[in-house]
Parts: structure tokens; C-alpha cells; sequence
């Protein structure tokens, strides 16, 4: 008997599962799929491949990465959420993808970096979770400087930053329709990228401009809200 899949992931906050685009992604992805899985919520990554989050354990392997684990369901399980795309929008959902990491940079230095919207995501952080301290996240924070200075996003003021961030929703907002789902009816793998994200910007009661672009773009709230009541209702 094949023993349950676990997957490892940052804790929830606003009412989102997982409130890192990545984990989310995955998490959203195993729902759409019908994968039963377990949902472990741990904010230390010292134990994780390549020390980020997400990870899944399956039959006793350890894979991270969230394009890698996604990959490794479809070929292990034959998943059938993606099996009827064409060339054509596989090479679109790798385009879309690279476009997510680069937003990722963005929302995070939101959260982060910006004194204006800081202050609002440590203190829900605390509220719900009150394991943490703010001395922690002070250090945190400190850390997410670094990181963000070598990989550039950092170098930059904040309305050059969010211009990146808003770039990319630009994208979006012309790819998501106003019903249904990128490359139909039904959603597939990348349905669940785009939600990983925008879920992590909709849902959070912090009024930053990638925010405020979304509240202007129904397409792409409905297709959050959509998804979201698909992957937050209780399995089967």
C-alpha cells in the first residue's frame, strides 16, 4: 500500500493556504490533480532540499522545488490535469512560469522591504502565529535585505520595483479570460501557478499597487476566487 504523500510548506495567512506563491502553487496543483496528500506547515527550511520550501516526501523520497515536484506527480501518477495540452501551451505555461518567478521578487519586497505594507504583514504574521516574535522577524527581515539585494530587486526604489510587479500582472490580465481557465474550461497546472501567486496578493488584507491592479482586473480576481473555492474545499 502506497503511503501518503507529504507535503512541507509554509504556514497559511489572510485564509490562504500557503502564504509562499510557491507552496501554494503546489498545494492548489495536488488539489486540482485529486492527489490525497498530507499538509505539514513548518516556517523552518533548514531541513529542506536546497533549504527552501516547498518539499514533498513520497514513498519516502524527498523532492523540492515546485516545477520539479509537479513534474514528478504527473510522471509517477499519470495525472490527467495536464495530459491533453498541446506543444504549443506547454512552451506558453514555461513562459508564464518565469514570469511568476519574477513577480515572486516583487510581492515578497512588498512584504518586506517596503515600510509602507511591513508593518501590516509582521503584525498578521504575529497575530496568527504566535509562535513567532518579532525579534524574529526583525532578523527575517534582515535576511530578505540580502536576498534581495543580489538578486537585484533590491537595487531598486520602490515605484522602479513595483513597475516590474505591475508588468507582469500586465501579462496576465491579457492570458486569464473572463471564464473559465487559461486553456479551457477545466483548470490545469498553470491555473494553479497563477493562482499560487495572485492569491498571495488578493487575498492579503494589505493594500499594496499589486493589489490595487488586481482589484482593477476582475478576470483575474474571479479566476483566483474561482480556483481558491476549488483547492480550499475538503477532499473527498
Amino acid at each position: 500500500m502506497r503511503r501518503m504523500i507529504t507535503l512541507y510548506s509554509y504556514p497559511e495567512l489572510f485564509g490562504v493556504a500557503d502564504n509562499n506563491g510557491y507552496g501554494l502553487k503546489v498545494f492548489a496543483f495536488m488539489r486540482l490533480a485529486g492527489l490525497r496528500f498530507v499538509h505539514e506547515h513548518i516556517f523552518d527550511a533548514s531541513k529542506a532540499p536546497r533549504g527552501q520550501l516547498p518539499y514533498i516526501v513520497d514513498d519516502g523520497e524527498t523532492i523540492g522545488d515546485s516545477e520539479t515536484i509537479i513534474a514528478h506527480l504527473n510522471r509517477k501518477y499519470a495525472l490527467a490535469i495536464d495530459a491533453d495540452l498541446s506543444a504549443a501551451q506547454r512552451d506558453q505555461n514555461l513562459l508564464v512560469t518565469r514570469l511568476l518567478d519574477d513577480l515572486y521578487w516583487v510581492m515578497s519586497y512588498s512584504r518586506w522591504r517596503d515600510e509602507r505594507y511591513f508593518p501590516a504583514f509582521r503584525d498578521a504574521l504575529l497575530r496568527e502565529h504566535p509562535q513567532l516574535d518579532a525579534e524574529g522577524l526583525r532578523k527575517a527581515q534582515e535576511f530578505n535585505f540580502q536576498r534581495y539585494y543580489y538578486a537585484g530587486i533590491g537595487r531598486y526604489a520602490p515605484e522602479a520595483a513595483y513597475a516590474r510587479g505591475l508588468a507582469d500582472l500586465g501579462v496576465l490580465t491579457r492570458l486569464v479570460p473572463a471564464g473559465g481557465y487559461v486553456h479551457g474550461p477545466q483548470p490545469t497546472s498553470i491555473d494553479a501557478g497563477i493562482y499560487g501567486f495572485i492569491a498571495n496578493i488578493w487575498f492579503f488584507d494589505i493594500g499594496t499597487p499589486l493589489k490595487r491592479f488586481v482589484a482593477e482586473h476582475p478576470n483575474l480576481a474571479r479566476h483566483c476566487e474561482a480556483i481558491h473555492a476549488m483547492v480550499m474545499r475538503p477532499p473527498l
